[in-house]
């Protein structure tokens, strides 16, 4: 390793002072606001999207906790939390669009499993979903998908329908999907995510 690369930074300071490295996240160093805060300023599809905000990862994961919860009716508090922080690494590596997803690889796996871990370890959640629970947040992200391509970034049906599949027992009028200010996603995913939490098992990093 030269020296250039050992000294580089793997950390950032986020707004409430803390440093987190992103190479190995500590769950100490994770903290609810500023996950909702970055999340919120985070654009889903590159900000190629209709209206006059941005459609951000906080009001995404608002939606998909909003599907989640309408197709799994026995979800226990702590699933609807593991589908509200599905993509909470995001507040750190942003949202990177599937196809560059696939170009970059496995490395851009390992940091977003790592980051993931670190969120939930601190909120007292399992590292990692389940791969049942973890399919099963992944058909209403996939829904939600769906719902954003179609009325936000200029899919048309058949097109969404190709990627996506079509919707089952959801339609977009259940969803909050007009894009909203970055300070009111904010604070609605903090509203949902205290929710959830006062219902969650005790168990938390204070």
């Amino acid at each position: 390793m030269t020296t250039s690369q050992s000294s580089a930074r793997a950390w950032q300071r986020m707004l409430s002072g803390r440093r987190l490295d992103l190479l190995d996240p500590s769950p100490l160093d994770v903290e609810i606001a500023d996950i909702a805060h970055g999340l919120a300023r985070v654009a889903r599809w590159n900000g190629q999207t209709h209206g006059d905000h941005a459609f951000s990862v906080a009001q995404h994961s608002l939606m998909v906790e909003e599907i989640f919860c309408r197709t799994n009716p026995s979800a226990s508090p702590v699933d609807l939390m593991m589908a509200l922080l599905h993509d909470a690494p995001e507040y750190v590596i942003g949202d990177m669009i599937s196809p560059f997803k696939a170009v970059v690889g496995g490395g851009y796996k390992v940091v977003e499993k790592r980051l993931e871990a670190a969120v939930h370890l601190r909120f007292g959640l399992p590292p990692h979903p389940s791969r049942e629970l973890k399919t099963r947040i992944k058909k209403a992200d996939t829904v939600a998908a769906f719902f954003e391509a179609t009325e936000l970034a200029g899919f048309s049906i058949a097109e969404a329908k190709k990627f996506f599949g079509l919707p089952r027992g959801i339609t977009s009028d259940m969803l909050a999907i007009e894009p909203m200010a970055a300070t009111e996603a904010q604070a609605r995913f903090l509203e949902r995510f205290h929710a959830l939490d006062a219902l969650c098992p005790t168990g938390k990093m204070p």
